[in-house]
């Protein structure tokens, strides 16, 4: 009796083992539907100047991410926040507008991120920042949903890298590809 005791309990481990990778072969997780990328306006900055920085949310084609708006309390917004170091301060991270659409969970159409999306955050630099190579730490947070399912919420670490030069001569338009429309 004990062994075959044993051989269900093995039974159901190896079962329970296999299951998640099952699972996640279908389902990928919320770090994997959406690519971010993160530049900086100038190369380098200077003391005493403002730049932005800004966010690309590369998100996988059939899902989405709920707007910065979104439609209903239970939903999670995206929320790009800075940890600033000192020398820096920010303004508002501005979000783009999302795009209604229509899901088969929800029974009104609901507002959303597809495709690409640009968050921009101002940042200035202040007189007192320290020179060189300076990192910003960021984190981005959302929740991915295809026509089906929503994922559970992903707080993705991120790094602003900008170089900090001593005056404004020095500084210098970067990505313009990204920021010369804004």
């Amino acid at each position: 009796m004990t062994r075959f005791i044993a051989a269900v309990a093995c039974a159901v481990a190896l079962m329970c083992a296999a299951f998640p990778f099952a699972t996640n072969s279908q389902v990928p997780s919320g770090r994997n539907v959406v690519k971010p990328e993160v530049y900086a306006s100038m190369e380098p900055a200077a003391r005493g100047s403002s730049f932005q920085i800004a966010v690309i949310m590369n998100i996988r084609p059939g899902f989405h991410v709920n707007a910065r708006e979104k439609s209903e309390e239970y939903l999670i917004a995206t929320d790009l926040k800075a940890e600033l170091p000192s020398g820096f301060s920010s303004g508002e991270v501005v979000y783009p507008k999302g795009k209604l659409e229509t899901f088969t969970f929800s029974k009104k159409p609901l507002n959303v991120y597809q495709g690409t999306v640009i968050l921009r955050l101002p940042v200035n630099a202040l007189a007192t920042a320290p020179l060189g190579a300076q990192h910003i730490p960021l984190k981005l947070r959302y929740q991915a949903c295809s026509t089906e399912l929503c994922l559970p919420p992903t707080t993705l670490p991120l790094d602003a890298a900008v170089n900090i030069a001593g005056s404004a001569s020095e500084a210098k338009l970067a990505h313009p590809e990204i920021f010369s429309h804004h």
